[in-house]
């Protein structure tokens, strides 16, 4: 059997009135290279059962990283960090996610994470999101619920966030140092 190890199996970019603003799900990679896919329906539920947890540390927590939200069993974890305009970035990491590609990698699927190793990936999130808000064009308030009139759309449509949403969770592994 071929080591496998973590990786990000979802990214949830959600706004200051809990809406979600953007989801990104990233296939397992199973045994020959094939991709399972994931259920967004059920990283949705996920993504909406980590917001009590930012509520219930957000008056004792002073940094933006909110570490370990939950596990939800042995191989699903939800990490969080919080932006200074209240946006929730969440990553959930899928500690069997894909194949080590060498004896070495294999070693960290068994050591599990560690406190850091995520901090690549919230930086580049992070200034994904702060790009966007440079960006003339887009408007934060479109995306708030108490606001949004007729057509407008809830999430995030810029195409290059989204990118650079995809390509942070595609490249992530643990020991990264940056992305």
């Amino acid at each position: 059997m071929e080591a496998r190890i973590p990786s990000i199996a979802c990214i949830g970019v959600i706004g200051r009135h809990n809406n979600p603003l953007h989801i990104s799900l990233f296939p397992a990679i199973g045994p020959n290279s094939t991709q399972e896919p994931r259920d967004k329906l059920a990283f949705t539920f996920m993504l909406n059962s980590s917001l009590d947890i930012f509520e219930a540390r957000m008056p004792s927590k002073t940094s933006q990283d909110f570490g370990l939200l939950h596990a939800l069993d042995e191989r699903i974890a939800l990490y969080g960090w919080l932006t200074n305009t209240g946006v929730k970035l969440v990553i959930v990491v899928d500690m069997e996610g894909r194949i080590a590609p060498t004896p070495e990698a294999a070693k960290i699927g068994v050591l599990g994470l560690r406190g850091g190793d995520l901090l690549p990936a919230f930086n580049a999130l992070q200034t994904a999101y702060v790009r966007l808000l440079q960006n003339p064009f887009y408007v934060p308030d479109d995306h708030d619920p108490k606001l949004v009139r007729g057509h407008r759309a809830l999430e995030i449509q810029s195409p290059k966030f989204i990118r650079e949403v995809e390509r942070t969770g595609q490249a992530w592994y643990p020991g990264i140092v940056t992305i």
